[in-house]
C-alpha cells in the first residue's frame, strides 16, 4: 500500500477529480451569485450549504487517506515535506491574494490552511491502527459539538474553531470540526489496508478514457489554484457582453 509518484491509484485520482468537479461546480455558482446573476445569500443556504461542506470534507478525507497511502508503511519525511511546503505555499498564495482582492473577507484559513495543518497532525498520528483513528474522529466531532470559548475569537486563535464566532471570510475551514474529516480519511485508508483492498485497486486497468478523467486529480493542486480566477474571469466575461 503506497502512493507515489511513480505509482499513483487510478481509483484516488479519480475520486480527487470527482471532488474537483464538485468545487468548481459551487464556485461557479458563487461567482453567478458574486455577479447578481442569483440571489444573494444562495451559496450560503439550503442545499449548497449543505453541498459546500461535502466538498470540503470530501477533500479533506481524500488528504488523510493519501497520507496514509504515502506514509502508512513509514514516514518518508523528504516526500512529505515537499509536498507540506507545496500547499503551505499555495494557502499563503490564496491568503495574500485574497487580502489584496477582500481584504475584509480574505481567506487566512481556508481548505488548503487546513489541510496543511491537518497533514502535520496526520503524521504524528499516521502509526496509529484504524480504531484509535476511528475514535479520534469521533472525540474531535463531539469536542467541536461541545467546546466554545471567548478566548479563542481573536483573528490568531479563532482558526482552531473552537471559538464562539464564525469570521467573515471567503473561505473557513478552522481545525475543529474539520480536523474529523481527515482522521476520517486516515481511518478508511487503514480499514481498507486491513481488508486488501488497495492490493486489488492497485492492479485495476481501467479504459483509457477513464484514465483521462483521473487527470485532473494527479494534478489537484494546480487545478484547484486556477480554477477560479478562470471561471470568475468568464463570469466577469459574459456578464459584461451579455448584461
Amino acid at each position: 500500500m503506497n502512493e507515489s509518484k511513480g505509482h499513483r491509484l487510478v481509483a484516488v485520482d479519480l475520486a480527487r477529480s470527482l471532488a474537483l468537479l464538485g468545487m468548481a461546480v459551487f464556485h461557479f455558482t458563487f461567482d453567478l451569485e458574486l455577479f447578481g446573476h442569483l440571489d444573494p445569500g444562495t451559496t450560503v443556504t439550503g442545499g449548497w450549504a449543505i453541498f459546500a461542506r461535502v466538498v470540503a470534507g470530501s477533500f479533506l478525507c481524500l488528504a488523510g487517506l493519501s497520507l496514509v497511502l504515502a506514509h502508512g508503511k513509514g514516514r518518508r519525511w523528504p516526500a512529505f515535506r515537499k509536498r507540506f511546503l507545496r500547499v503551505a505555499g499555495a494557502a499563503l498564495v490564496v491568503s495574500g491574494a485574497t487580502l489584496a482582492v477582500l481584504p475584509q473577507a480574505f481567506i487566512f484559513f481556508g481548505i488548503l490552511h487546513s489541510i496543511a495543518f491537518a497533514s502535520l497532525i496526520g503524521m504524528a498520528l499516521v502509526g496509529l491502527p484504524w480504531a484509535f483513528l476511528a475514535m479520534l474522529t469521533v472525540a474531535v466531532v463531539v469536542a467541536d459539538r461541545t467546546l466554545a470559548f471567548d478566548a479563542l475569537n481573536p483573528l490568531w486563535l479563532v482558526w482552531t474553531g473552537l471559538g464562539t464566532k464564525v469570521p467573515w471570510s471567503m473561505d473557513f475551514v478552522p481545525v475543529f470540526p474539520w480536523l474529523a474529516a481527515f482522521l476520517a480519511g486516515m481511518t478508511i485508508a487503514k480499514a481498507m489496508d486491513r481488508a486488501g483492498l488497495w492490493a486489488r485497486l492497485a492492479v485495476w486497468q481501467p479504459a483509457a478514457w477513464i484514465q483521462r478523467l483521473a487527470w485532473p486529480g494527479r494534478h489537484s493542486l494546480a487545478v484547484y489554484l486556477i480554477h477560479q480566477p478562470v471561471l470568475i474571469s468568464l463570469v466577469w466575461l459574459g456578464t459584461k457582453l451579455f448584461a
